[in-house]
């Protein structure tokens, strides 16, 4: 259940309302708590729960807090009929959900995602977990959300890296649609970004990613479409983590996808026009992503480890135009090693 709203406050008052459970519990980030939980504040359940805070940033995605908030679970007393309700980015509804997926064979959890990455990505699909191993995602589970509270309010204590983070999702969303997605999105001004018409985007964006997620919930299919500009992106995102220059979901996404519609331009006949739109787009709004041919051993060995990939193909999801869909693509090295130099060329 996806819930739109100007009162997040009393949106969870209601919902909490009609929830049957015993014990309720708040997960945040220390950023989350200071900024967004203020917000909330008027639901009077949340001031009785029990507050569990993790560190910020995605390099903390990772087992130890995995193994502190299921630590603060037993500590608070949790059962089976215990309610998880995250508050925070893509990382907290991420490990939170798999905290709950996976504590006592599973707890239920309400997502409540204060920024646009969450709200039209991580927070929504039922997709859960960690990062492992230097991978992004590596272990995790689906598991679906009671409910997701959707308010772009939030957004206004959001910088603007984190907005074009979760706009290049967006972007992504936006392609999978169509022709006139794409072009309303492409037309977005992210300098002042207009935050009335955001939400309605987001909807629109949320709306394209739940309609595949319904039909195909654990991609097995048709929601291989949502990777697309991952299997680069994921690579770069891992690269630079390990590297010790890490960046955020949604700037390796961005980059992605201006690798991934190049290599559709040369695989299934993409329109070029598109994918320099794209490209200008991109560079304009989230600059560029620095590497070497030293590098592609390490990134195509990364992509090789992608989840989606079977018998040792790495696993594309490519678009013979806007809403035009290619899944399950192959690509040779020498094709992949042709993308990323196009990418570091120009």
């Amino acid at each position: 259940m996806i819930i739109y709203s100007t009162n997040p406050a009393l949106e969870l008052t209601n919902l909490l309302a009609a929830t049957d459970y015993d014990r309720l519990f708040l997960l945040t980030d220390t950023t989350t708590e200071r900024l967004c939980k203020p917000l909330i504040s008027g639901c009077k359940a949340i001031e009785n729960a029990s507050s569990i805070v993790i560190k910020p940033g995605d390099a903390h995605k990772n087992i130890n807090t995995l193994q502190d908030v299921w630590q603060a679970l037993v500590s608070g007393g949790a059962s089976r009929k215990s309610l998880l309700v995250n508050l925070g980015g893509g990382m907290v509804t991420d490990l939170g959900g798999f905290a709950a997926a996976t504590f006592k064979r599973g707890i239920r959890y309400v997502n409540i995602p204060t920024t646009l990455l969450a709200m039209v990505d991580a927070a929504v699909g039922g997709k859960t977990g960690i990062n492992f191993g230097g991978l992004k995602n590596e272990i995790g589970a689906f598991r679906d959300s009671e409910a997701v509270i959707i308010d772009t309010t939030f957004l206004r204590t959001l910088d603007a890296e984190n907005l074009r983070s979760g706009y290049a999702v967006m972007l992504k969303h936006a392609l999978l649609s169509g022709e006139e997605m794409w072009n309303a999105h492409i037309a977005y001004d992210l300098e002042s970004p207009n935050l009335e018409m955001l939400q309605e985007m987001v909807r629109q964006s949320i709306d394209v990613k739940s309609g595949i997620v319904e039909q195909d919930p654990h991609e097995r299919g048709l929601r291989k479409a949502l990777n697309l500009g991952h299997t680069t992106g994921h690579a770069f995102e891992s690269l630079a983590l390990r590297q010790g220059r890490p960046m955020l979901h949604g700037y390796a996404v961005a980059y992605g996808l201006v690798c991934e519609l190049y290599l559709s331009c040369r695989l299934t006949g993409f329109p070029e026009k598109k994918m320099r739109q794209a490209f200008t787009f991109v560079r304009q709004n989230y600059g560029t992503f620095r590497f070497t041919c030293d590098d592609y051993p390490a990134l195509i060995e990364l992509m090789r480890h992608d989840k989606k990939n079977i018998g040792g193909l790495i696993n594309f999801t490519l678009l013979a135009d806007a809403g035009n869909l290619r899944l399950d693509s192959h690509a040779s090295t020498a094709q992949i090693e042709d993308m990323l130099d196009f990418y570091s060329n120009v």
